[in-house]
């Protein structure tokens, strides 16, 4: 069997955004640059802007992007229709409120240059009040928003809901959205990116300027009948003895999963995608074609398209992991 298909470990990218925090190696026990601000991880990633690099096994020291070149759809799955890496895996620590923006979706994409963005966020932790604002209120119109950004009343048209562990928040192309303070995220979204802002609250960049906003572009992509944004609660799970399988999210880019694990579980794959794992809580063993490795709380990895079957193994107890796939 290929000796690149197996489970494989990058080291992590780190972002130092102005709005970042500090839990992301608090929590993990990372050991980023001193000092430096973890307002993102992106833990698997194929862009010009980070691509990770492999820290485990024969292909150690390889890109994402030369292996995705090498193996083909070996690594993506048969439903990859892209010649890289189709999604960008990261977590998000938000000390401050991230800007209010936009992404644009297939058809606004084409419309405004950009490259279309659709995600989604898993709750990792939540400091109290925290918030995430997500959709328009309704009634609003490109001349109420435009009116409203004026003098600086946007939040009275955002709606939010209250951040909670476990739950988890859908956000397609074309929806308003912003992470409230107090937010630390597990985000799956397509390979993209292109953001519009178009609000930042008053803040500076650290030139001590103001931030660059997009609003002309953002008026072209927003959603306007997008009013109703719920959380989203894990599903109905589907039970392999006392393990369970719950769906989080499913949409065009991407499939999340919840499983929660007591005891070792042996997941088969028929080739159509890759399957990429994120520990929310315990530690895992993860095998496939005879490597061994684990993971503690928030590792990720990544397990190719043609590695036919694979096993995890809670270390004690229970652990509770993120699978994300392609449809």
């Amino acid at each position: 069997m290929d000796m690149t298909l197996y489970p494989l470990l990058f080291e992590p990218i780190y972002k130092d955004y102005i709005w970042g925090g500090g839990r992301i190696p608090g929590m993990f026990g990372r050991s980023p640059r001193p000092g430096a601000t973890c307002a993102e991880s992106w833990e698997i990633t194929d862009r010009p802007e980070g691509i990770s690099i492999v820290s485990n096994g024969p292909a150690r020291g390889a890109s994402l992007h030369k292996l995705v070149e090498t193996m083909g759809t070996s690594l993506t799955g048969t439903s990859s229709k892209s010649g890289h890496f189709p999604l960008l895996i990261k977590i998000i620590d938000a000390k401050e409120r991230l800007s209010v923006q936009v992404h644009p979706d297939e058809h606004t994409a084409a419309l405004c240059g950009g490259e279309p963005k659709t995600e989604m966020w898993y709750v990792l932790g939540a400091e109290h009040g925290a918030r995430i604002f997500a959709g328009v209120k309704a009634g609003t119109t490109s001349d109420s928003f435009t009116r409203a950004l004026e003098k600086k009343q946007i939040e009275e048209l955002l709606p939010s809901m209250k951040a909670e562990i476990g739950n988890a928040v859908y956000v397609p192309g074309g929806r308003l959205h912003a992470i409230g303070e107090g937010c630390l995220l597990l985000e799956v979204q397509q390979n993209s990116d292109t953001t519009y802002r178009v609000y930042d609250w008053g803040r500076a960049g650290k030139d001590g300027k103001p931030r660059e906003l997009h609003v002309e572009k953002a008026l072209k992509v927003i959603n306007w009948k997008d009013n109703v944004v719920t959380p989203i609660k894990p599903g109905k799970p589907a039970k392999t003895g006392s393990n369970s399988f719950s769906e989080i999210v499913r949409c065009p880019f991407f499939v999340v999963t919840r499983l929660d694990l007591t005891k070792q579980e042996t997941i088969t794959n028929d080739g159509r995608s890759f399957h990429a794992l994120f520990t929310v809580s315990g530690e895992i063993d993860v095998e496939g074609n005879g490597i061994r490795e684990r993971l503690g709380p928030g590792t990720s990895c990544l397990l190719p398209a043609a590695l036919n079957s694979y096993t995890i193994t809670p270390v004690q107890g229970s652990a509770a992991v993120i699978r994300t796939s392609l449809v």
